[in-house]
């Protein structure tokens, strides 16, 4: 009876479902998102990036912004601007960090060499942005005016990024100098030399600021010193990722030409 007992047991309770193998597609867009960031290669970084925005359970607007954004960085690392532009506005369209986005954007229209669209952008970017980024992208919107050859919207851009700057207020107050000097207002000539001493104190002296440093002592006769820094600029500003290279390429361009003047002996 009681083995009759168990075989009706069994019977009448179902079996439990087979286990399935985890399906590929089931890892969350978080765990992709953290893939496409360690990824060490632009293939790598993409692939990820497309699987976790493909994700059959959908993603939430941050985590796309994010997957979208290293979309972005591997087509600039391979050159392929019009994608990345494609990318970098789908990105604004989630309407998460949007300036970051605009400043993508920017870049990958430099890549294309759409200075206009990329102004266009950065202008958005310093209207959409919080407060704490706001001197950041009116100086980025200054510098790209200036070494456009357009010296008083410049100057515009780079008097509101002072007013808004905090640590990297030597930097913009050097760059603004320089838009003065080049619109012809040589009063400002005085002040070069205090706003070297200013820059070269202050961590934001390095990188970027290596660049302006060499057009000021440029200016002020200093080859050596000038050499010094554009050489530094340019050698950093080459070796990085592309994104950043893109984004330099008028300001390494103007590195090389003052640097080809000094070895000639001009003035």
């Amino acid at each position: 009876m009681s083995r009759s007992r168990d075989r009706a047991v069994r019977e009448s309770c179902p079996a439990p479902p087979l286990a399935r193998a985890r399906p590929r597609g089931s890892e969350s867009p978080e765990l992709l998102l953290q893939k496409a960031s360690r990824a060490r290669t632009p293939a790598t970084r993409a692939k990820y990036a497309k699987r976790g925005l493909a994700h059959p359970d959908g993603v939430d607007l941050d985590t796309r912004a994010l997957l979208l954004r290293q979309l972005y960085l591997s087509q600039m690392e391979g050159r392929r601007f019009r994608e990345a532009l494609e990318s970098a506005v789908l990105a604004v369209a989630t309407g998460v960090m949007p300036d970051v986005a605009r400043q993508d954007a920017a870049r990958a229209c430099l890549g294309l060499g759409d200075h206009r669209r990329a102004v266009e952008h950065l202008r958005i970017a310093t209207r959409v942005c919080p407060a704490s980024r706001r001197a950041f992208h009116l100086w980025t919107l200054g510098s790209s005016l200036y070494l456009a050859g357009s010296h008083r919207p410049a100057i515009g851009a780079l008097e509101r990024a002072v007013r808004w700057g905090t640590r990297d207020k030597p930097l913009y107050r050097a760059q603004l100098a320089l838009a003065r000097l080049e619109l012809g207002e040589d009063s400002v000539f005085e002040e070069l030399r205090e706003l070297r001493d200013a820059l070269e104190s202050v961590p934001c002296g390095q990188g970027y600021g290596q660049f302006v440093l060499g057009e000021i002592t440029f200016h002020l006769g200093e080859t050596d010193a000038s050499l010094r820094y554009l050489d530094n600029f340019v050698r950093r500003s080459t070796t990085g990722r592309i994104a950043l290279q893109v984004a330099l390429e008028a300001e390494v361009s103007r590195a090389q030409e003052l640097i080809t003047k000094i070895v000639a002996g001009e003035d």
